[in-house]
């Protein structure tokens, strides 16, 4: 095939109007009318990179990432010295959580385009996610000193800092944020979201006179809320504090459209596929990996802190939450529900799914340790998948009190996913599916996961510990007791938390609340009633 350079074809952008128009059109986010315009082009030049990266860029906006990635593979085989192109792709894998591809063009953009600030924070981000965390920081040092009115990039620094720990450098570089940018909302709920820190009455002010700029938007609104919300209950003032949730999390939901039912009808196929019959005639298939522990559950719910535990132990490695099973499991589903698709699994098939998620969580691993944790509570709706192509994995499942547990996610604002958590009946439905699945497999595969119900392991840390380990198959150690002195890098919203000894701070903290929350109450039918059992 010959191959072009990208610049006759940028050049020749620039003179055709139809392209002209239509790049205008993606500007202003008009892509009904740049839609048309590309794909008329494209039938006449169907080779015209520029072309190609731009219909990129618009499937990219209407969230058919594969689409774009295909598309700008595309015009990087046309022209492999595209560098824009490159630099697209790198985002579009980092969007699909593919963070090694990610570097890998970004540092093919970098070594040929040299100083790009923007290239440069997203290597940092990406870093971030596969654990290269002294790297990414020294990358946001370097960034925050050249561009230090650049409130983002400290925000960034700062999200990375106390991924590692480091609490009152992080405080800082949020703080240094707000200087920039007093509006920045999630720079507030950043603050808010350490769970160790307090805002002073000047703080409050401050969120209180940015929610009354007019050209804030919803996502600075529903963050400021949540912000304030914690502010407000901090003073005992849990009335103003719901009034704050409430508006955050209406903002919220009403961005993410969540549809409740898409959960219970896949739970609902999921328990009529997954019969013992089912299961019993693929006993002895997968890949036999014994290495992945694996913590489920809701969000909220204490995973946290079980990894935290277990990563303190010598023979296991504390990962993050992984992103791929499910990505897995819905590839598989090849457009259709990846349930169904389950029944058609061959032996080689199950045992290829396994050794590739050993393979592709390679790359999480830093450390030789017979054991490593995949924490991802989500996976809970996997576990199915998980059967079938880990058979000899460990699986934990991290269970709350169910009005605790469901409030503290309606207070938390998730950075991705989690979209029942912004309405507090959608929350209830979400978590009484869940319960209804591990029901299920409780029935239909006794022992195979094992509970820690969070206030027993509040109550008496030690002896739930030896007994979780002994499920595990590992020795008891000491320095599980002491998980909190553990440096290890925490991303998730509980990282502050459980750098501390174990406390009963979380317990019984919907009581406050007990007036706002009918609707959750509802939703949960007997299972807020019957918890533990």
């Amino acid at each position: 095939m010959n191959q072009m350079s990208a610049r006759p074809a940028i050049e020749a952008a620039l003179r055709n109007p139809k392209l002209m128009a239509a790049a205008v059109a993606l500007s202003e986010n008009r892509l009904e009318d740049a839609e048309p315009l590309l794909r008329g082009h494209l039938r006449q030049a169907p080779t015209d990179v520029a072309a190609i990266r731009m219909m990129a860029e618009l499937a990219a906006r209407v969230g058919r990432l594969k689409d774009s990635e295909a598309l700008l593979r595309r015009a990087l085989e046309l022209t492999p010295d595209f560098g824009a192109a490159r630099a697209n792709l790198a985002t579009i894998l980092y969007k699909q959580n593919r963070f090694p591809e990610a570097l890998e063009h970004l540092n093919a953009v970098l070594a040929e385009g040299g100083d790009n600030p923007v290239q440069q924070n997203l290597k940092a981000a990406a870093l971030g996610r596969i654990g290269g965390y002294e790297e990414a920081i020294a990358l946001y040092q370097e960034l925050t000193t050249r561009f230090p009115e650049h409130a983002k990039l400290w925000m960034s620094y700062g999200h990375m800092l106390k991924t590692v720990g480091h609490q009152d450098e992080s405080v800082a570089a949020y703080r240094r944020a707000l200087a920039v940018e007093p509006t920045l909302g999630e720079v507030w709920w950043s603050l808010a979201n350490l769970k160790t820190t307090s805002f002073s009455d000047e703080d409050v002010a401050a969120m209180e006179a940015a929610l009354t700029s007019p050209s804030l938007g919803a996502e600075d609104a529903y963050h400021l809320h949540f912000a304030l919300g914690k502010a407000m209950e901090e003073r005992s003032n849990h009335d103003a504090a719901f009034t704050h949730y409430e508006r955050a999390n209406a903002l919220r939901s009403a961005e993410l459209q969540y549809d409740p039912h898409t959960v219970r009808t896949q739970v609902d196929k999921i328990i009529a596929a997954c019969t013992p019959e089912f299961l019993g005639a693929r006993v002895g298939q997968g890949h036999a990996a014994h290495d992945p522990i694996f913590i489920i559950g809701m969000p909220r719910a204490g995973s946290t802190l079980i990894e935290q535990i277990l990563a303190s132990h010598s023979m296991v490695e504390g990962t993050m939450e992984l992103p791929d099973i499910p990505a897995m499991a819905l590839r598989e589903g090849r457009g259709t529900d990846w349930i169904d698709a389950l029944a058609g699994f061959s032996t080689a098939d199950v045992e290829r799914l396994g050794a590739e998620f050993i393979e592709r969580t390679r790359i999480q691993r830093k450390t030789d340790t017979p054991f490593f944790i995949d924490k991802l509570p989500n996976n809970w709706n996997y576990l199915a998948f998980i059967r079938l192509i880990l058979p000899n994995a460990k699986i934990i499942d991290a269970r709350r009190h169910p009005l605790d547990c469901c409030f503290s996610n309606y207070r938390q604002h998730f950075a991705k996913g989690q979209a029942f958590s912004y309405d507090l009946a959608h929350m209830g439905q979400y978590y009484a599916d869940y319960v209804r699945l591990m029901d299920h497999f409780d029935a239909v595969a006794p022992g195979y996961v094992y509970r820690v119900i969070h206030e027993q392991l509040l109550e008496n840390p030690e002896g739930e510990i030896r007994t979780l380990l002994a499920f595990l198959g590992l020795p008891f150690e000491e320095s599980c007791l002491n998980f909190h002195q553990n440096k290890r890098a925490v991303r998730t919203a509980s990282s502050e938390q459980v750098r501390r000894p174990i406390n009963r701070d979380g317990v019984d903290q919907w009581k406050p609340y007990a007036a706002h929350l009918e609707p959750l109450k509802q939703a949960l039918g007997p299972y807020w009633h019957a918890y533990p059992a």
